[in-house]
């Protein structure tokens, strides 16, 4: 288990890959771009590609991360984390369970767990995880069938456990603003990054976007 205060500092801006957002771009020079303008996580999101494709991306990824300091987290496939060596792994409600994770990976993984309510989120932090992603806040281009908890849902969340939680869904310079005030740690980006034309500039404006509203 990792210490809470630095995995709250690491939630502060949580990049999710994508690479449709990409242009062709290579994952790597946009991921080194995000890290440079300041991101304090990377998660890899490779919903569609095969394991050992998630494992090379992934090691691909790792000496980025780390000469940034920063967490690499595979989101869904446990076994891809072990195989590739990441800091940790994200899982959702359907996915593997936290639990599971946590056995497999070991006590110094970073296990994050997906919640869209109040329960899920006690749940998961009585299953060990290190921190919770809550959303979608807003909809988001990114993942049409998304549960929408709002702010009020990110509030009770945060107010329910004693882990970091990072906002998730939605959001970017315009909406960052309305995390003000919920209690969220930090907050996952995907398209308001990934898309931009300029990634270490979109990471600073982000990042400056967060200290506004989060104070993180």
């Amino acid at each position: 288990m990792h210490p809470r205060e630095e995995l709250r500092r690491a939630m502060a801006l949580y990049a999710v890959t994508d690479r449709a957002w990409l242009g062709g771009r290579t994952l790597a020079d946009c991921v080194a771009e995000a890290l440079a303008g300041g991101v304090t996580c990377v998660q890899l999101r490779e919903k569609d590609a095969p394991r050992a494709e998630v494992v090379l991306r992934a090691r691909a990824l790792a000496p980025l991360c780390r000469e940034a300091g920063v967490p690499l987290i595979v989101n869904d496939d446990v076994e891809a984390a072990r195989l590739a060596g990441a800091d940790g792994v994200h899982v959702g409600q359907s996915d593997a369970a936290c639990a599971d994770a946590r056995a497999a990976l070991g006590p110094d993984a970073i296990v994050g767990v997906s919640v869209q309510t109040v329960e899920q989120a006690l749940a998961a932090q009585e299953a060990g995880a290190d921190y919770l992603g809550a959303g979608a806040v807003f909809g988001t281009p990114t993942k049409d069938d998304a549960v929408i908890t709002g702010t009020d849902g990110l509030a009770a969340i945060c107010a329910a456990v004693d882990i970091p939680v990072v906002a998730i869904g939605g959001l970017n310079e315009r909406t960052l603003p309305a995390l003000a005030g919920s209690g969220a740690d930090g907050a996952a980006v995907v398209s308001a990054l990934f898309a931009a034309d300029d990634i270490e500039e979109a990471a600073r404006r982000l990042r400056a976007a967060v200290r506004a509203s989060l104070g993180a």
